[in-house]
């Protein structure tokens, strides 16, 4: 996190921040059009960046603590920060896509999970799950909760399902800098932590495993694995919280 003081936005700045997630939300929905057994997750990654460039926007993640590329491309039992490069999506693969714009100032945040043909039953159902758990918890994220009420929501809804949340990596406020206060975890007792005002602004982003939550770090120290290789899957949006239901600021197609 940038520092420990949670921004509030203003109406202009968030005119400006529903830009950024407007092409950032296109971003991963090329992403997702993309995804089939053939690509390789380096042609996922320059097709997102040139769209973004395109659209008058710099990739967030490019160059981001080194970040080598413009978008993280997951596979399989890879939960997040997957480096793109050579290797093909094959088959019966599902693959996460993180991306973030920055323009005019403001950064959007969001992902997927998608799935490379036909994929398995449990795959789809773990994707809906991982899904259906941002939308459990965006139902606390209103004035007046607090960010573990949103936490809880979604562990209670993923757990039901006899599935792990990782707890190394949370959702967190964005704005003016990739990730601002407050941290949000997918997992947590209700009533803790900011209460939630409105112009705060969040990155809401379950990380879903279908086996244990144990993750480690590859040895290119970005790739975050499960340790017992089961699937994982990511969902993640920019939602802004208002003195009413929350909006979506990375508005997915199929909403």
């Amino acid at each position: 996190m940038s520092d420990n003081i949670i921004v509030i936005k203003g109406p202009r700045e968030l005119e400006l921040m529903r830009a950024s997630g407007k092409v950032t939300a296109a971003a991963r929905s090329l992403g997702r059009e993309m995804t089939a057994p053939g690509v390789t997750t380096r042609d996922i990654d320059r097709e997102i960046r040139r769209f973004i460039k395109k659209s008058g926007a710099e990739p967030s993640f490019l160059g981001y603590g080194g970040f080598p590329c413009s978008a993280c491309v997951s596979l399989n039992d890879e939960v997040i920060h997957g480096v793109p490069g050579r290797r093909r999506v094959r088959e019966g693969d599902i693959v996460s896509i993180d991306v973030g714009a920055f323009m005019n100032g403001f950064h959007g945040d969001c992902a997927g999970t998608f799935p490379a043909g036909g994929i398995s039953e449990e795959a789809k159902r773990l994707i809906a799950v991982t899904r259906q758990s941002f939308f459990a918890g965006l139902k606390f994220a209103r004035e007046g909760y607090r960010v573990s009420d949103i936490s809880h929501a979604i562990q209670d809804y993923v757990e039901g399902f006899g599935y792990s949340l990782v707890r190394e990596y949370v959702g967190h406020g964005v704005g003016k800098a990739l990730h601002e206060a407050p941290e949000v975890p997918n997992f947590g007792k209700p009533g803790h932590g900011p209460r939630l005002v409105r112009g705060m602004t969040l990155a809401i982003e379950p990380m879903v495993n279908m086996g244990g939550a144990a993750v480690r770090v590859l040895d290119n120290d970005w790739t975050v694995v499960t340790v017992d290789g089961s699937l994982s899957a990511h969902y993640e949006n920019t939602i802004l919280i208002t003195d009413g239901e929350p909006e979506i600021l990375t508005v997915p197609e199929d909403l």
